[in-house]
């Protein structure tokens, strides 16, 4: 299924995941399928890395080094020319899988966990997000989050946000970053009667664009926390704004967030919306 005005980039994916637009190319991780690929404009995705734990979170260090998130065995791998290499083991502070990922323009990278193996109806349980040093150090940077997923940072690198996919209701949470990384004023943004937010990507104004995979649709949160534009839009699980002029919205979509579904049926896909984002101040 494809969103009228949307071009389909990518299909016969397993889950799609981690979606980051960096040196004139998309990255993503496809989770099931255990591969970190790389998609340059007009061509067809190339294998970077495999990971056998199932891959997730992207960022970049500031050399252009890829890092990604390893779920199963909750660790950071960075993707050296030779091969993936730990960056960073999380099992001490991680309680479940790792999942989403921000790394910021310093090269610390923020990692989300699912806090527990729990899924809707039943409770979770509240779980810390990490912050992973670029020598790979890492700490607990907040506490008692409900499923920190998409994870972000404002144009000016001072705000981090979090997407709380399992809040009741669900949320954007903001921080304040501090010079060392550390963050401090905690608040709520916005928050989404019977939403479940999951990926995120900040376009140059600092709006907020958050993909709802159960409900369908694309939403774009203004820098004060109001909802100023919905998007109608089939099972979108991650979010990244890039593309040769800045202004593309790319949408990860998957059938189905149960593994085995995702495996047998290969229906994930990328797809773009062109200039659906605002452009830098000149």
């Amino acid at each position: 299924m494809q969103t009228t005005g949307s071009e389909t980039l990518a299909e016969g994916l397993t889950f799609p995941e981690g979606v980051r637009w960096h040196d004139g190319a998309l990255w993503f991780s496809d989770m099931h399928a255990h591969t970190v690929q790389r998609l340059e404009p007009g061509g067809a995705p190339k294998v970077i890395a495999s990971v056998p734990e199932c891959p997730s979170g992207l960022g970049f260090l500031p050399d252009g080094t890829p890092l990604v998130v390893s779920m199963q065995d909750r660790r950071l791998l960075r993707l050296d020319p030779d091969g993936p290499h730990e960056h960073a083991d999380l099992s001490a502070l991680a309680p479940w899988h790792t999942n989403d990922m921000h790394v910021d323009r310093h090269g610390r990278a923020y990692v989300g966990n699912f806090g527990d193996g729990s899924a809707p109806p039943d409770p979770p349980r509240p779980t810390p997000l990490l912050l992973v040093e670029p020598d790979g150090e890492a700490r607990v940077v907040a506490e008692d989050l409900w499923f920190p997923n998409g994870i972000a940072s404002t144009p000016d690198g001072g705000t981090l946000i979090v997407a709380e996919t399992r809040s009741v209701p669900g949320k954007l949470t903001a921080f304040t970053v501090a010079a060392d990384g550390s963050l401090s004023d905690r608040r709520t943004l916005t928050s989404f009667e019977g939403g479940f937010p999951d990926g995120i990507a900040v376009d140059a104004e600092g709006g907020i664009w958050v993909a709802f995979p159960f409900g369908n649709e694309l939403v774009r949160v203004a820098p004060g926390g109001e909802v100023d534009r919905r998007v109608p839009f089939p099972s979108p699980y991650a979010v990244a704004v890039g593309g040769p002029g800045g202004r593309d919205l790319f949408v990860a979509t998957a059938p189905s967030w149960v593994p085995d579904e995702a495996k047998k049926l290969r229906g994930g896909s990328i797809h773009r919306l062109a200039d659906q984002a605002p452009a830098a101040a000149a």
